[in-house]
């Protein structure tokens, strides 16, 4: 089957975007204080404050939504080839979730506690009884996980405005010595014995993540990411809807003392991401950054490998294991460091993709992944 180039593209994307999130969080040593609404320094007291705002507002949660989308129509993709090969669904899907379990869990011990491919893993695995049903089913699905993620961030936001803290994090000095001072081995047993503490967003974002996967699959059956005029024209929707509504909503989070930033990562955000689908793929059908987006989509070829990567190298950057430059870097020091690991990935899979057809970690996931799923009997078919 051929691929689908968008996919690609906004993949790369996606892997990047998270980056420019999850960099803030090793630059400051694990301190969200530091990252979200800290009242004691407001985005406008100064300037480096301003430019860490103003970089999440554009990245925090935008492109987690996009990866989790994207999840979902890769989902879709499997279903409908099991589906045309005669391959009983979800039958082989549910080791390829065993498998991102496990990929997750060693992410989690060994790289950053704030991982989500374990939370995609248990997403994906309840999706896939979900998928194969009627539309209208996944419509109701959709509007109960909606509506409980709804629930959720508004009341957590609604106790944020009336908290005299706000949303300050508790225990914050603990973690930025250990990363600060600790050897890797004493972060991997922290992490071991906090697993519940760490895993709490993993568990509350399964209902946000049920809806992106089913949104996912719905946007690849209405031939969304396809290159037909239909395509094109329900993508040109898609951003018009996601930029008209989500920037004035992401604006939210320059409220004083961080009362807004969950509302903005959890509601604001996904309703940007589809802005940002849309627009990149505008970008992309105008042939505009040809060459940029080549990479991007080399990127998103070797996704999982480029993910990792990525992590590796900001934690042997900021930690103090590391070169220990973590702490409280400058913004622009940080914007620097995202943007550098941002080339070296680049190059990497732009050197790994001219020699190999898949990245190392694809490549070993693909042998894995051959389990002991055999034809079955006869098809499930779309109730």
């Amino acid at each position: 089957m051929k691929r689908i180039v968008l996919l690609d593209v906004l993949r790369g994307f996606a892997i990047i975007g998270t980056l420019g999130t999850n960099i803030w969080i090793f630059a400051y040593l694990g301190d969200l204080n530091q990252m979200f609404g800290d009242p004691l320094q407001p985005w406008w007291s100064s300037g480096d404050r301003a430019m860490q705002t103003m970089m999440l507002m554009l990245v925090n949660g935008k492109f987690l939504g996009l990866l989790t989308l994207l999840f979902g129509a890769g989902m879709e993709l499997k279903r409908q080839k099991a589906l045309r090969e005669g391959y009983v669904w979800p039958g082989v899907y549910i080791w390829t979730c065993v498998l991102l379990l496990i990929d997750g869990l060693l992410h989690y011990t060994l790289v950053m506690e704030y991982d989500v491919l374990m939370s995609y893993a248990i997403t994906g695995i309840i999706v896939s009884f979900i998928i194969n049903r009627s539309r209208r089913f996944i419509l109701i699905v959709m509007g109960i996980m909606g509506s409980i993620h709804l629930i959720g961030v508004g009341g957590i936001t609604a106790l944020l405005a009336l908290s005299e803290t706000g949303s300050a994090f508790n225990g914050m000095d603990t973690i930025t010595q250990l990363y600060a001072s600790g050897t890797w081995w004493e972060q991997i047993l922290f992490r071991l014995n906090n697993f519940a503490f760490f895993r709490t967003e993993s568990i509350a974002i399964i209902p946000l993540n049920i809806f992106l996967f089913l949104l996912g699959s719905l946007l690849m059956r209405a031939d969304v990411f396809s290159d037909q005029a239909s395509g094109r024209q329900r993508r040109r929707k898609l951003m018009k809807f996601g930029l008209g509504a989500g920037i004035p909503l992401n604006l939210l989070l320059l409220v004083p003392g961080g009362i807004m930033d969950l509302f903005v990562r959890y509601i604001s955000a996904p309703i940007l991401t589809l802005g940002y689908l849309g627009l990149i793929a505008y970008v992309l059908e105008k042939n505009m950054l040809a060459g940029l987006f080549r990479r991007f989509a080399e990127i998103g070829k070797m996704a999982l490998s480029c993910y990792i990567m990525q992590n590796i190298l900001a934690s042997a950057l900021f930690y103090g294991w590391g070169l220990g430059l973590g702490g409280s870097p400058s913004s622009l020091v940080i914007l620097l460091s995202w943007a550098g690991i941002c080339v070296l990935m680049m190059v990497f899979s732009h050197v790994w993709l001219r020699r190999f057809t898949l990245g190392p970690v694809e490549w070993l996931w693909r042998k894995l992944s051959i389990s002991p799923a055999v034809k079955p009997q006869s098809r499930t078919e779309p109730m």
